[in-house]
């Protein structure tokens, strides 16, 4: 049950503060003073889209909190522990709407995601809205409104949920059967590339290998000349060759070292050194026997690097990247060749899945059928009260075409009527008047909303289009479901406005200035005003007040009587 509402800054409400009872609770006022402002606040904090134009002029951003009691709602509570959010009795929502379009939502001070405040909105509180019965005619409408009343809405969205599973499916399996033409086509290029990389075998790291010997092979001649002449002087050249100078210097110095011990360690330097020159004049030989100007092996060195190059070109790669694209092509190989054998495995799970949806469409058939049949009787049961004595409603269940099924199953259903004796039953969009359509609508969601678990409604000038009697009947329909739920209703008629538990007066005040919106929980006193005012006139009388009083008596009188009956 709702509780409490805390509004600010939103349209023309600056600040509201309310508390609610249970029973029937009305909201009545004038044109523009803000009725309907409320029920969109209630959305609003229950997870609908919100925007910045929806902030008051001037503030920073808008606030909406509501307050609900969850003693008699064990799926919501559940669903809060699953949450890990506080699941006692009482639960507060809250929701903030910034001036640049930015939102947040809070359940019970925590953080959560908009769509855990619709989640959790869904249990508490059910809006309908006064534009409703023009919706009416359209079936996608009719089929959820039943699917509401037989208590479906699961069973239809996991039949939705397999049949996009099986749609996947199929589609994947289309367009594999698509490419069934090409893929011949393309096994054999692959075996080809595949066989042209097999045979020319570059092994990784040999481009470069190739390219390093290749410019060795390129500078033979120089580097075995310039190899000898260093070997010359380093070793050969007698007696200038730098290994007996240095060793002339070494014996220098360390002779000079026997007068001078300070020079040792420069005797032991050119000692290394003497060694390191004899080694190098060995490494320098070794080098230049090494070298071989082999003209048949440059040839074959730099015809293999062109043949490499010419490859990784028609493949549009670098050439260190032909042996990755060998194991990419052969991979390509292997799951084009198993393509039979997931084209196997894919249609069977078409067959599965198609079984799967089949299975659930056809539960959720059956299941519909039932619900329909029980709509029909109690909608036409609720026609006579509703100025339509005649009437007869059918909730009409046909089977769809089997070669084209759908999301929401295999039922089409319409909305039949006939509003007077002796008429066929035809389409609700077709036949209904636009006070028959109020009617109807008023019928329809009073009696989805009896079946419903929420506890919690709302119906925004829903009585719309009616008036007199068929009025004075909406209000006891709306009362007669206040005692087992909380019901608000946003209503301009005094019939239906004098059969309220809880009446609520909403008003637009203005210093002309700035506008802005109260609401108040009126007195019996100001209850016989309320509905004085509602009766019309452009000045209340007495009589009108008179009037006022006794039709509150009047109803007062008549609730006795059909909670009695």
């Amino acid at each position: 049950m709702l509780e409490g509402l805390q509004i600010r800054n939103f349209a023309i409400i600056d600040e509201v503060d309310v508390e609610f009872r249970s029973g029937m609770t009305v909201l009545t006022g004038e044109t523009g003073a803000g009725k309907s402002i409320l029920v969109d606040a209630m959305g609003l904090v229950l997870g609908e889209r919100g925007s910045s134009n929806l902030v008051r002029k001037g503030a920073k951003r808008a606030e909406f909190t509501a307050e609900f009691c969850l003693s008699q709602l064990p799926k919501a509570k559940e669903w809060l522990e699953e949450q890990m959010l506080d699941a006692d009795n009482d639960c507060v929502l809250r929701r903030v709407i910034n001036n640049d379009g930015r939102s947040r939502a809070f359940i019970n001070g925590n953080k959560v995601p908009l769509q855990n405040l619709k989640k959790l909105g869904e249990m508490l509180l059910d809006i309908h809205g006064q534009h409703f019965h023009q919706s009416l005619g359209n079936r996608n409408v009719q089929r959820d409104l039943l699917d509401h009343f037989g208590e479906l809405n699961d069973l239809a969205l996991t039949t939705m949920k397999k049949f996009v599973d099986w749609k996947a499916c199929s589609d994947k399996l289309q367009v594999l059967e698509a490419t069934n033409i090409d893929r011949q086509a393309e096994l054999e290029l692959l075996q080809f590339q595949i066989r042209e990389l097999k045979e020319l075998n570059v092994q990784p790291g040999e481009f470069a290998d190739l390219r390093e010997e290749q410019i060795k092979l390129q500078n033979s001649g120089r580097l075995i000349e310039g190899t000898s002449t260093a070997l010359e002087l380093l070793y050969e050249a007698d007696p200038t060759n730098a290994q007996t100078l240095l060793a002339e210097v070494t014996q220098s110095i360390e002779t000079l070292s026997t007068f001078d011990e300070s020079l040792s360690p420069l005797a032991d330097m050119l000692h290394e050194a003497t060694i390191q020159v004899s080694e190098a004049a060995d490494s320098l030989r070794r080098y230049g026997q090494s070298l071989d100007m082999d003209s048949a092996r440059r040839d074959f060195v730099e015809e293999r690097l062109d043949t490499i190059k010419e490859l990784a070109r028609k493949h549009r790669i670098q050439p260190d990247d032909l042996d990755a694209l060998h194991n990419d092509l052969s991979d390509k190989l292997h799951h084009l060749t198993n393509a039979n054998e997931y084209d196997s495995q894919l249609r069977e799970s078409v067959s599965r899945e198609e079984k799967r949806y089949q299975a659930l469409a056809k539960r959720l058939s059956a299941k519909r059928r039932k619900a329909a049949k029980r709509l029909s009787e109690a909608v036409t049961e609720a026609m006579k009260n509703l100025g339509m004595p005649d009437g007869i409603f059918v909730a009409s269940i046909e089977d769809i075409d089997p070669k084209e099924p759908r999301s929401h199953g295999l039922d089409q259903i319409t909305f039949l009527i006939s509003a007077n004796a002796g008429q066929a039953v035809m389409p609700l969009s077709k036949v209904a008047s636009g006070g028959e359509l109020s009617r109807m609508s008023l019928a329809i969601q009073v009696i989805a909303s009896a079946g419903s678990d929420i506890p919690t409604m709302v119906f925004d000038e829903v009585d719309s289009g009616v008036g007199g009697s068929i009025a004075e009947m909406v209000g006891l329909r709306l009362y007669d479901l206040g005692q087992t739920r909380q019901v608000f209703c946003v209503t301009h008629l005094p019939q239906v406005a004098s059969y309220a538990t809880n009446h609520f007066r909403i008003v637009k005040i203005s210093d002309g200035k700035s506008t802005k919106t109260k609401i108040s929980l009126l007195t019996d006193d100001e209850r016989i005003e309320e509905i004085a005012r509602m009766l019309g006139g452009i000045k209340i009388t007495a009589r009108t007040r008179e009037h006022a009083a006794e039709m509150l008596a009047v109803d007062n009188r008549k609730v006795a009587i059909i909670k009695s009956a």
